[in-house]
């Protein structure tokens, strides 16, 4: 498997679970603090993982918010103002902000916004706004997007992760749109 694909590996009692993960562009190694967030994913698949877990995408978040808080990530703690993580894109007089959006996740060191997804990933094209709010705030150098494998709703399943990924193999293979971030991760929980 090459350096910058693969399943992470954990032991959880008697069962063997998998985190998916592909790193774009895909001629490069992930950074380490990126990797840092799969172990995390990793870490808590009993809790997180699809099908088995139907958990919201706040829940998720709430579920990994520790362990991304002790990797160096400030984390979304809520939906009050005081609680999210406010990231700029645009500034008026004086230099107050004008525009933002929102990350669940963002590492200041490296400039990593984290986006947890879970119902809405594929189905709302949720996974596009996130490449679009992450390619638009200052600071951002990296974007990690993190999707269900499966997402079962109304007896019909959708390989999210699989949907994603092919997304981005097509956006960078294609090379007809300047990516403005040095990364992307796609993790599959």
């Amino acid at each position: 498997m090459s350096g910058n694909a693969g399943k992470s590996k954990i032991t959880t009692g008697w069962r063997l679970m998998d985190c998916n993960w592909l790193y774009f562009p895909n001629t490069q190694r992930p950074p380490a603090r990126m990797m840092s967030i799969v172990e995390v994913f990793s870490n808590h698949l009993d809790e997180i993982a699809s099908p088995q877990n139907r958990l919201t995408s706040n829940d998720v978040l709430a579920v990994v918010a520790s362990d991304l808080e002790s990797a160096g990530f400030l984390v979304e703690r809520g939906k009050k103002k005081s609680e999210l993580l406010e990231m700029p894109v645009l500034f008026k007089e004086q230099g107050k902000i004008e525009k933002a959006f929102w990350a669940d996740a963002f590492n200041l060191d490296e400039g990593i916004v984290v986006e947890v997804e879970a119902g809405r990933a594929t189905v709302n094209y949720q996974f596009l706004k996130d490449f679009f709010e992450a390619s638009m705030m200052l600071d951002a150098n990296y974007l990690c997007i993190a999707v269900r494998n499966i997402y079962e709703s109304s007896g019909t399943q959708s390989k999210d992760f699989e949907k994603v990924v092919t997304f981005f193999k097509t956006l960078y293979a294609s090379g007809r749109i300047t990516i403005p971030l040095k990364g992307i991760m796609i993790i599959g929980y």
